[in-house]
């Protein structure tokens, strides 16, 4: 997949286990200096290898967008929720090197992630944007479809105060359309 970003060009490919290094840093900026992230430390090496393989086993989308061999971000879609009716519905992640932010490469990667969740069977993507002041993060989702369907006020505690998650929803493919087949 190629996709052009502002005037960046970005390819947007599967992630590979070697891109873990870099996607381990990039999130360890997010953890530390934002609030994209209500986790407090950064995960270690293997705790973001185990995140991998798990998206991978489940048939889920963990996407790098990457110029010139430089990984510039990454997003994967997760389960929703581990109760069995929620099987159709995935959770959107995505997070960009802190010096491309503003250049289309989130956008990039959310337009092919929800096109790579399609065909895995997937209806609904969510989206939880920690922070409601965060309004980077709440018009990509825009840009890519997604509508405002909640507010959760207070719902963390990070950086010594309360924060906000907004909750924002898309369909995947036939969406609400159309019943699941058997086999899904």
């Amino acid at each position: 997949m190629r996709a052009e970003s502002g005037t960046a060009h970005a390819l947007v490919r599967d992630a590979r286990e070697q891109d873990l290094p870099v996607i381990a840093a990039i999130y360890a900026h997010h953890v530390l200096s934002g609030l994209a992230t209500f986790e407090i430390e950064p995960p270690d090496a293997a705790e973001m290898r185990r995140r991998y393989a798990d998206v991978r086993a489940r048939g889920l989308p963990y996407l790098v967008a990457e110029r010139d061999g430089a990984v510039l971000g990454y997003a994967y879609a997760a389960p929703y929720r581990a109760r069995p009716a929620y099987r159709f519905t995935v959770e959107d992640s995505v997070y960009v090197e802190r010096s491309h932010l503003g250049h289309g490469i989130g956008g990039a990667l959310l337009a092919s992630l929800v096109s790579a969740c399609a065909p895995t069977g997937c209806r609904q993507m969510i989206a939880v944007i920690g922070d409601s002041a965060n309004a980077a993060s709440v018009a990509l989702h825009e840009r890519c479809g997604f509508a405002r369907v909640g507010l959760l006020p207070a719902s963390g505690f990070k950086f010594g105060r309360w924060v906000d998650s907004v909750l924002m929803q898309r369909a995947i493919g036939e969406g609400d359309t159309s019943l699941p087949g058997e086999n899904e």
